[in-house]
């Protein structure tokens, strides 16, 4: 033991003495506070504020706050969730554009402290900042410079209403992390009771520079959000995704808050001016703001794990929003699509495979060990490979010593001398020969490639090109595990089943006698006919592991393939298809010049006993045209309809537009007529996703 410790301090004395220069840096570099920003990586967005009571994304701004009314908010449910999670912060919104105040503002009346909510004494940002400190957690602030509310709002006398708030909320809440200036400025609103448009110049009217130094004096380690920065960027989406090309570096004197060039921010400027990294912002639900008609579109598990892919694993951060319900809680099926997620990706990247790899490199710079390869495995933030200045184009190889499956790669330039790679390559050697699996450009703080399982014993990044010699501080290898999800079951109109996978390699197997499946039922290999009434359930099994997922199930009736659309007459509405085509996704909208009640009429090709029916609603994000009140009715020629056989509403479509299922007592039909009484808005137009029938038994 005593001759290895010698040995250490030998080997320690050696590169202390070593005397080769580090890099220069390249082009603009992160400043202090952007660089523990980087380190975040995957926080919170809260939106929470008067749009919750009102079921409404941008309220008006004459909202009364007596409607601000939580009946259980706890700040400490929110943090707990998110340090559970491994989240590293909260950002709230502390005014959103209706100009509803979260905190007892001196400035204004239209705030918590005229509500009901603990009798006027409630300061929401106060209670989440104790959270904050109590988790571990970081606060960040969103102020919306946009007030909807205000009476001089347009003028300079609102730019001192803003300012006055953003300093009270700089002063007074301990440290910000992040301040969160929204792109969306001017337009209708209250505006005192004015109720009328205003318009104001997005890039001159905030004066920025002097409003943004208020920050800067009170928080100087925040970083700043806006389109244009000037700490954070928007990444020009809120899909949840950074483009594959993503420089940390933008022209920044060419954007502002609401710039229109914003799709340029999506991949950054190679030739940019200043260091301005994307920040991916979205939500777990289709809306910002909590709504119950949402609460049964919170985002599958796939596609959360994929935005967690596409923005930290691009060179992105992850700000995740959770739309706090009227309770003031993270609602319980947001909690657990994250958790899920959350346990997903801690599996995928659970075992570094580089940790017992030989490292090589065919260039170290100045042939120093202070950057020789190792520096890129050692798990030391501040350590890195590199090469000599003129050396722009260089690899690395890992040499696992024996085969080894591995389909997750991850890579990490050292950002604090700039970021510099402009494409590389990955290759694993096999069958005696280099053979490439993935090429990209860009990498930055962090790039997570994915991609199907590769069995080798050597793997090489190639660095192709750079700006400068590459400094590469972290290289990773992982061999992620098949997302185990469910299946998807779909048929279509023709009565074709297919089923997919939610990742490949895997094994489906599926019953058709209600039972649940298991690896010896029938196993799904194409498409297959499946016209009649029944239920399918289906399961995926890896092969690899033995492991298999909860089944899933459909329930059908009858296919659609007979089925004829009479009226709207198909020949003048080209659409009318979408309400019986078997596809939810498509929609049937009616003209709202012609106003509601709205028929269809459709030829169901056969005679059939009906015992009820089925309606879905749209299931987009916005559900203007759902229907509320209507009328069905049968008939056997088409010509004779007579009352319908079931009238009457459907109960809280409103707030949960989910599939509609009305039942009634067995009537033969050949022809159905589906009559539009009322829409949940008193809209003039009604839709359709799907109409459906229940047959008997």
């Amino acid at each position: 033991m005593k001759h290895l410790t010698l040995l250490f301090l030998f080997f320690a004395l050696l590169v202390s003495c070593d005397q080769t220069p580090a890099p220069d840096p390249v082009g603009p570099l992160p400043e202090a506070r952007q660089l523990k920003w980087h380190e975040l990586e995957f926080y919170a967005f809260v939106h929470f504020n008067m749009n919750t009571f009102t079921d409404m994304e941008w309220g008006l701004g004459g909202e009364s706050p007596e409607l601000f009314n939580p009946t259980e908010l706890d700040c400490r449910q929110w943090a707990r969730v998110c340090k559970e999670a491994g989240m590293k912060g909260i950002i709230l919104t502390a005014k959103h554009h209706d100009g509803f105040c979260l905190w007892p503002s001196e400035y204004t009346e239209h705030s918590v402290k005229n509500s009901p909510w603990k009798n006027g004494k409630g300061d929401v940002v106060r209670e989440l900042a104790d959270a904050c400190d109590e988790y571990g957690l970081k606060l960040g602030l969103y102020l919306s410079p946009w007030d909807r509310n205000h009476a001089e709002y347009g003028t300079d006398a609102y730019i001192n209403y803003f300012r006055n708030q953003l300093t009270e909320l700089m002063s007074n809440y301990g440290d910000v992390f992040e301040v969160w200036f929204d792109g969306a400025n001017g337009g209708t609103g209250y505006y005192g009771g004015a109720n009328e448009e205003r318009k104001v110049d997005r890039r001159t009217y905030y004066d920025w520079p002097n409003t943004r130094q208020i920050v800067r004096e009170l928080q100087p380690d925040a970083v700043m959000f806006s389109d244009a920065g000037p700490g954070v960027r928007w990444v020009g989406n809120e899909a949840g995704w950074a483009g594959e090309t993503n420089w940390s570096i933008i022209c920044r004197d060419e954007f502002y808050p609401g710039s229109p060039n914003y799709k340029d921010l999506t991949t950054g400027h190679e030739d940019g001016t200043h260091w301005v990294p994307a920040e991916v912002d979205v939500s777990i639900r289709p809306g910002w703001y909590y709504h119950k008609s949402e609460d049964h579109k919170v985002k599958s598990v796939k596609h959360l794990v994929d935005i967690y892919y596409n923005s930290i694993g691009r060179n992105a951060s992850f700000l995740i929003n959770f739309p706090v319900d009227r309770r003031g809680l993270i609602h319980e099926k947001d909690v657990e699509q994250l958790n899920k997620m959350v346990e997903v990706i801690n599996r995928d990247l659970a075992t570094n495979l580089t940790w017992e790899a030989r490292v090589e490199a065919s260039q170290v710079r100045g042939d120093s060990k202070k950057f020789d390869a190792r520096r890129a495995v050692d798990d030391d933030p501040e350590t890195y490979w590199a090469t000599d200045d003129e050396i722009v184009a260089a690899s690395l190889t890992l040499d696992f010593g024996e085969g080894t499956t591995f389909n997750r790669f991850l890579v990490q330039e050292y950002i604090p001398l700039g970021q510099r790679v402009k494409e590389f390559s990955l290759e694993a050697w096999v069958n005696g020969a280099w053979e490439e699996i993935d090429r990209q450009t860009t990498i930055g703080n962090k790039r997570i490639l994915r991609f199907e399982n590769v069995t080798s014993d050597k793997l090489r990044l190639n660095i192709l090109d750079a700006k400068a010699c590459p400094t590469i501080s972290n290289v990773e290898v992982y061999h992620a595990p098949k997302l185990m999800e469910p299946p998807v079951i779909e048929r279509d109109k023709l009565g074709n089943i297919s089923m997919e996978a939610f990742d490949n390699g895997l094994e489906i197997y599926y019953t058709l006698d209600g039972t649940d499946p298991d690896v010896n039922s029938e196993a799904y290999s194409e498409s297959f006919k499946y016209k009649g009434k029944g239920e399918i359930r289906a399961m995926v099994y890896d092969p690899a592991t033995g492991e298999s997922s909860a089944a899933t199930f459909q329930q059908y009736d009858i296919c659609k393939e007979l089925w004829e659309v009479l009226t709207p007459d198909p020949k003048l509405y080209h659409r009318v298809g979408a309400a019986i085509d078997a596809n939810p996704r498509t929609i049937w909208r009616s003209k709202a010049e012609l106003g509601l009640p709205q028929a269809m009429i459709v030829d169901l090709g056969e005679d059939l006993e009906l015992t009820g029916f089925t309606y879905l609603p749209t299931q987009a994000r916005y559900i203007d045209g759902t229907i509320s009140n209507y009328k069905f009715y049968v008939s056997e020629d088409g010509k004779k309809w007579g009352g319908p056989v079931s009238s009457g509403e459907f109960s809280n479509i409103r707030n949960s537009p989910v599939l509609q299922t009305v039942t009634f007592e067995s009537v033969p039909a050949r022809f159905i007529k589906f009559v539009a009484e009322r829409e949940i808005n008193d809209g003039a137009f009604a839709s359709i996703a799907e109409l459906g029938i229940i047959t008997s038994d």
